[in-house]
């Protein structure tokens, strides 16, 4: 799951203005009110990092930030806390000044808008006790907006390891297990309470942009998903007949991506002017391929896994 973490007062021009006329007590409505929050905020990072010996990785551009997620992951020993902080440039929304005049007076005033622009984010990977390995991305500049990205599969092993259940991992999945009525229950459980607990507890661990007062007044992050991926994942007791199969699945569904046919998948009826790709691709990544077809904000992924199992994923980044 890929999930927005924001204040929701601060998303509109109006809350911007309510937070720094009526709340912080500026009479102008500028962002340049907001710049000490940035720089505290930037400071309070750096601190952290530097009191808790944790290492602080600047990104190259492309660099694969997984890769080296992995690699810092691979050294660290603790049940929990932070494994290191990446920082990167990176576009975003943002508000900016800019002057306007009265037509009527001529004289200028400042304005707040909407804008993009490219600025520092730090990426906080951690390991949590219950959800295992997941990161917080947090903007560096107002109003602060962050990503909180976990994985399923890894909070079930966490589960299934406090209560001394036998597992067997596929990568980013569970090969066989003791208990499958007890995994499919814990799977079951992973509720929006849940996680929200664990973005309640880490922004209490880690530095924050906004203050107490800020927050007793209501400038406190919530949650909404940005992406999610869910996957079924058929582990086959005769793996090769598996891939027989897929490569059956294959050739009988090179044509799923036109209309008539995404439609029985989905089951939402396609009009000439309904927006969104409508096809199937076969792509081949060494020699595994798999079966791609896309609908609108949706993709579909089916492939033959670690040659073991059917995996469908279905990825939705239009909630």
């Amino acid at each position: 799951m890929y999930l927005n973490v924001y204040v929701p007062r601060l998303q509109i021009v109006e809350g911007v203005l309510g937070f720094i006329r009526q709340h912080r007590g500026h009479q102008i409505a500028s962002t340049r009110m907001v710049e000490p929050i940035t720089r505290q905020f930037v400071a309070a990072i750096e601190k952290y990092v530097g009191d808790h010996g944790i290492p602080l990785v600047c990104f190259d551009k492309g660099q694969r930030k997984e890769e080296v997620a992995a690699q810092y992951r691979a050294t660290f020993s603790e049940s929990e806390g932070v494994v290191f902080v990446g920082k990167a440039q990176e576009k975003c929304r943002v508000y900016r000044t800019e002057k306007r005049r009265n037509p009527h007076t001529g004289k200028s005033y400042a304005w707040i808008v909407k804008s993009t622009a490219l600025v520092n984010h730090y990426y906080f990977y951690c390991v949590d006790r219950d959800f295992g390995p997941f990161f917080l991305k947090f903007c560096s500049y107002f109003p602060y907006n962050a990503k909180l990205c976990l994985n399923g599969h890894e909070y079930l092993k966490r589960q299934l390891e406090q209560q001394g259940i036998a597992y067997e991992p596929l990568d980013n999945g569970i090969l066989s297990c003791q208990d499958p009525q007890r995994l499919q229950a814990l799977a079951d459980g992973l509720s929006a309470e849940k996680i929200d607990g664990l973005l309640r507890k880490w922004v209490r661990l880690l530095p924050h942009p906004f203050s107490v007062l800020d927050r007793e007044a209501g400038y406190r992050y919530d949650l909404s998903i940005l992406q999610i991926e869910l996957s079924l994942t058929q582990v086959l007791d005769r793996p090769r007949t598996g891939r027989i199969f897929f490569e059956e699945v294959i050739r009988e569904n090179l044509d799923i991506g036109r209309p008539k046919q995404v439609q029985l998948i989905f089951q939402r009826r396609v009009r000439k002017e309904t927006p969104g790709l409508f096809r199937t691709r076969v792509i081949t990544d060494g020699v595994v391929p798999s079966l791609h077809v896309d609908y609108k904000g949706t993709r579909i992924k089916q492939y033959h896994k670690e040659g073991r199992a059917l995996r469908t994923e279905t990825t939705i980044n239009n909630t």
